[in-house]
């Protein structure tokens, strides 16, 4: 995959900060559980901004706070359009990151793998 090149991955970055600074200050849809903005990807002509989120919870939370985010998405980009400076504001779409669910899993089997087996009396 290519990837992105200055510019893109800059306006990437103020999305994200502003999208995760709505996220906590300004949205007050319920569906929105422990959200965090993990990455944005834009497109090389910023037109289009993907963005990944982590949901604290269970599977049921991270539908209900993707279709709540999926929702608010006009409002979102029209918060970010008044925000920052560009020619046009991109169109986002919001995906579940699964990256720090992953993390900690291989946190988990590293720190299993340390501890000395307990040897069974029978």
């Amino acid at each position: 995959m290519k990837s992105q090149g200055r510019r893109p991955a800059r306006v990437g970055e103020m999305i994200r900060m502003e999208v995760s600074t709505l996220l906590v200050c300004e949205l007050k849809d319920p569906r929105i559980g422990l959200t965090t903005v993990t990455d944005v990807k834009m497109s090389p002509d910023l037109k289009q901004a993907k963005v990944y989120v982590s949901v604290l919870g269970g599977l049921e939370e991270k539908q209900r706070t993707l279709k709540g985010l999926n929702n608010a998405v006009a409002h979102i980009r029209h918060m970010i359009g008044a925000r920052l400076r560009l020619r046009s504001t991109p169109e986002l779409s919001f995906c579940y990151d699964p990256s720090i669910e992953y993390g900690a899993r291989i946190e988990e089997l590293i720190q299993k793998s340390k501890q000395p087996s307990q040897p069974t009396d029978e």
